[in-house]
């Protein structure tokens, strides 16, 4: 009887264990992955276009150092105070880091370098005609003054800090800091009833100033359209528009005379202006 009893207690047990061999297995608990918070932390490099517009070049304050000369000013023959207003397109580039306090929104800050073309240069031709000598003297002659000026602005670049606050993949800022561009300025006054130059001066350099404004950027997702532009495989794609205000502060440049004409003329010279363009960046680092 015992035998029979240990019999069907190993039938059982084989039984029970083969049944559990043939059951499908328990599949691992799910591995949880938490969903990355956007951060504006890291660095970038991007391009922009847009549009400068009020381009100011203003001649001020114009002296003759000869009494012929201011005698043309006070009749007007010469004009104390010319300005040309430029406008035209610009494009370039930037770098720059932000830090983010924090995830998700917060503060942010940063700094930003860019420089950039710029289609600006006009000429603009004042035209005067009296009955008066270059002398102020009456006479039965009328004389006809020709002034030209010529504003111009080759490139334009900027070092600015940023301080914004960002609403998660929204980014607005105020952005300031140091500015420099390459400057062309020419004046040309011509003789009484010719057109042979009298006066000549000109500014072409790189003048020093400020600039400052602000701007809204969008941290597009990965699934957008801007994401599939990403070629630089970085951690983010961003998409800006922004205004800037600049000023190349103020010189005074001398005008000589030219062509035999006797004494010479100063002018101080003040260059600004104003620009919206939008902008692409590819940023590197945290998500």
């Amino acid at each position: 009887m015992k035998k029979l009893l240990a019999t069907l207690a190993t039938f059982t047990a084989l039984t029970a264990t083969a049944s559990a061999a043939d059951l499908p297995r328990r599949a691992p608990p799910p591995v949880f992955t938490p969903v990355p918070v956007f951060t504006w932390t890291g660095a970038y490099f991007g391009i922009n276009a847009g549009y400068a517009f009020d381009a100011d070049t203003r001649f001020d304050r114009t002296v003759g150092t000869q009494g012929n000369n201011n005698a043309a000013l006070t009749a007007g023959l010469r004009p104390v105070v010319a300005r040309v207003r430029n406008d035209g397109f610009t494009g370039g580039g930037q770098i720059g880091y932000n830090y983010q306090f924090g995830t998700g929104s917060g503060i942010v800050v940063g700094i930003e370098a860019d420089a950039a073309y710029t289609d600006l240069n006009r000429l603009q031709t004042f035209s005067n005609t009296t009955n008066l000598s270059a002398g102020v003297t009456p006479s039965a002659t009328q004389f006809t003054r020709i002034n030209q000026y010529r504003g111009g602005l080759d490139f334009l670049g900027t070092v600015r800090g940023r301080l914004g606050y960002a609403f998660d993949r929204f980014l607005v800022y105020g952005t300031g800091g140091f500015a420099y561009g390459g400057v062309d300025n020419q004046v040309v006054f011509y003789g009484p009833n010719t057109t042979t130059p009298f006066f000549v001066g000109r500014q072409n350099n790189i003048e020093t100033g400020y600039a400052y404004g602000g701007g809204i950027e969008y941290a597009a997702p990965t699934d957008s359209f801007f994401s599939r532009l990403n070629f630089f495989n970085s951690s983010a794609v961003t998409v800006k528009v922004e205004y800037l205000h600049f000023e190349l502060g103020n010189r005074t440049i001398p005008i000589p005379g030219v062509n035999g004409a006797p004494g010479a003329y100063t002018a101080r010279v003040r260059n600004e202006g104003d620009l919206v363009r939008a902008g692409i960046n590819y940023k590197f680092g945290s998500y």
